[in-house]
C-alpha cells in the first residue's frame, strides 16, 4: 500500500474534523443524540466533554505538527488492526488518530458500547475525502493485519495475546488512576478532584478510584466538595450501584462515609466499583510515590507535583495509554 493522502492533507482533515465537532453542526449533534440512546452510560454532557477534550488537545494544527516532529513516519505503510474499547465516549479516538496520521491502512473493530460516534466521524472524513475509505475501514474481524493495537479488560487481554501475540502488538488491560492528597488542598482543588473522580461515572482508566491521604486527614471538606456531582445519583444505573454497595457495606458492617452520591471506604486496592471511592492512609509520601509509579495497574497520578487536579481526562497527544508510545510503535512496524 502507498499513501494516497499526503500528510499535510491528513492533518488538514483532522483539523477540519475538530472544527466540525467544535461547532456542533447538525449531523454531529444528531450522532450524539443517537449515541446517548444506544448506551445508557453515555450522556450528552459527557459526550460533549470528551469531544471538547479531543478538539482542544488533539485536533489543533500546531499541536499536531509539534507532536509529529518527534517521529519519522513510515515510508511503507502496513495494515494495522485496532480493537477499541467503549467504556467512555470516543475512548479509542487517539489510537485511530495515531494510525491515520501515520498513514497506515486501518481496520477498526469498534466496541458495541461506542459504535455511533466513531462511525459518524469516519463517515464524515470519507465524505470530505473519499480516499479515506481506502485507508480506514470498520470491520468485525481483523484478519491478515501486520500489527495490532487492542484495548480491553484483563480477561480479554489474555485472548488478545493468544490471537495477536505472534504479530507486533500493543495490548492494554484494566488500569485506573489515583490521587495523592496532603491535607492542604483548597476547596477549589477538591472541587476539581471531584471531576477526576465522577466524570464518565468513574468508568475511565483515567478516573480517580482511590485517594491516598495522610493519617490525620479530615474528610469532611472532601465530601463537601464532592456534592457538586450529587446529581449523578439520578441516573438509574449509577444509583443501582450506589444502593447495592451501600447494602453490602451495611450487611457486612463495613465502615463507610457518604455524601449521597459516593461511598468512601478504606481499601488498599486502587480499583473501586462505580459509585465507590477507595481511600488509604500513607505515612511516607516518598515511599507511596515509589509504590504507585511502579504499579502496573496505575494509569495516572493526580495531585500536587503530578497531573493537576481536574486534568485527568485531558491527556495531551504525547500522553500515551499505559505509558507505551503508540506513535513510536506505529512508526516501527
Amino acid at each position: 500500500m502507498t499513501n494516497k493522502i499526503a500528510l499535510d492533507s491528513r492533518i488538514d482533515l483532522l483539523c477540519r474534523l475538530g472544527n466540525y465537532m467544535h461547532l456542533n453542526e447538525t449531523g454531529w449533534e444528531s450522532a450524539q443524540e443517537k449515541a446517548v440512546g444506544a448506551n445508557a452510560w453515555f450522556t450528552a454532557a459527557h459526550i460533549a466533554l470528551a469531544a471538547d477534550n479531543i478538539v482542544n488537545q488533539f485536533l489543533q494544527k500546531d499541536k499536531l505538527e509539534q507532536w509529529l516532529a518527534a517521529y519519522k513516519l513510515p515510508d511503507h505503510p502496513k495494515k494495522v488492526g485496532i480493537v477499541m474499547a467503549g467504556n467512555i465516549p470516543l475512548v479509542g479516538f487517539h489510537d485511530f488518530l495515531c494510525g491515520f496520521i501515520s498513514g497506515h491502512q486501518l481496520l477498526l473493530k469498534l466496541s458495541s458500547k461506542d459504535e455511533v460516534l466513531p462511525t459518524h466521524l469516519i463517515t464524515k472524513l470519507i465524505e470530505w475525502e473519499p480516499a479515506v475509505a481506502d485507508q480506514v475501514q470498520i470491520a468485525e474481524r481483523l484478519n491478515n493485519c501486520d500489527a495490532y493495537i487492542a484495548t480491553g479488560s484483563n480477561n480479554t487481554a489474555r485472548y488478545f495475546h493468544q490471537y495477536f501475540g505472534k504479530y507486533p502488538h500493543i495490548i492494554r488491560r484494566n488500569r485506573t488512576s489515583v490521587a495523592i492528597l496532603d491535607g492542604t488542598e483548597t476547596d477549589e482543588e477538591l472541587s476539581l478532584l471531584a471531576d477526576d473522580v465522577y466524570l464518565y461515572y468513574g468508568l475511565g482508566c483515567r478516573n480517580v478510584t482511590q485517594v491516598c491521604v495522610p493519617r490525620d486527614y479530615y474528610f469532611e471538606q472532601l465530601l463537601r466538595a464532592f456534592t457538586k456531582h450529587n446529581s449523578y445519583a439520578d441516573l438509574n444505573k449509577y444509583k443501582n450501584n450506589f444502593d447495592y454497595h451501600l447494602a453490602i457495606y451495611l450487611l457486612n458492617r463495613v465502615p463507610y462515609m457518604s455524601n449521597e452520591s459516593i461511598l468512601m471506604v478504606e481499601n488498599d486496592m486502587p480499583f473501586s466499583a462505580v459509585s465507590v471511592l477507595h481511600y488509604k492512609y500513607y505515612d511516607n509520601k516518598e515511599e507511596l510515590v515509589k509504590q504507585l509509579t511502579t504499579n502496573p495497574d496505575i494509569q495516572a497520578i493526580i495531585g500536587k507535583g503530578f497531573i493537576p487536579f481536574g486534568d485527568s481526562q485531558k491527556p495531551a497527544l504525547s500522553e500515551y495509554a499505559d505509558g507505551v508510545d503508540t506513535m513510536a510503535f506505529l512508526c516501527g512496524v
